[in-house]
């Protein structure tokens, strides 16, 4: 604890709260993981996947990148995606953006460089296919908006036609995906129509 020991000291108090709250709550953490949800969002820090649905560590498997990206080409998130779908038999995959996501803003204004740069290219490609539609949004504001709406949908199509997704899908397993995003201003979370699933009853 020689660094950082505010954040030990943090972590002190949050195991303390957790077994006064819940004596065994560490013994059923330490079994095998069963979550039904799995999360792809946004790495920023405000949008912290197992807060703002209100579940618990162990509840929802997480894969968290800058601006909610998955690509067959990303060994990383192919890799989380298969563990997910194959090893933990999630039943939902929720796609999550954010209003006022950075990465997004940087794609349709350009004037990064580097691994950001490379990283959002498909959105800026994906700018450049919907340009008409985006344009059609005199004001920024919405016009950033409406990008990261066609972000998560752009996402969960490269979900769905993953190999571990249609595998799952080939096979009839109950596997639903879901494309929302999460409003900032207000806290809440906005399901934007996307669900797509094969043979399978959605609740």
């Amino acid at each position: 604890m020689k660094y950082l020991p505010e954040l030990f000291e943090r972590n002190r108090r949050w195991a303390a709260e957790q077994l006064a709250g819940d004596p065994s709550f560490f013994e059923r953490l330490c079994e095998i993981q069963r979550p039904k949800y799995f999360w792809i969002g946004c790495a920023d820090s405000r949008v912290p996947a197992n807060q703002i649905i209100g579940m618990q560590p162990g509840e929802v498997f997480v894969h968290r990148n800058v601006a909610n990206r998955y690509g067959d080409d990303d060994v990383n998130a192919r890799a989380v995606l298969e563990y997910a779908v194959e090893a933990l038999g999630v039943e939902h995959i929720i796609v999550c953006g954010h209003y006022g996501c950075g990465g997004v803003r940087a794609a349709l204004e350009g004037g990064v460089q580097g691994a950001v740069a490379q990283w959002i290219a498909p959105i800026a490609k994906l700018a450049e296919a919907r340009r008409a539609e985006l344009e059609a949004c005199a004001d920024p504001a919405k016009r950033w908006a409406k990008l990261c709406e066609l972000n998560v949908a752009d996402v969960l199509s490269r979900v769905a036609g993953s190999r571990a997704v249609r595998q799952a899908w080939d096979a009839g397993r109950p596997l639903a995906l879901h494309g929302w995003i999460y409003d900032l201003h207000d806290g809440l979370l906005r399901d934007l129509n996307m669900t797509v699933g094969a043979n399978i009853s959605l609740p």
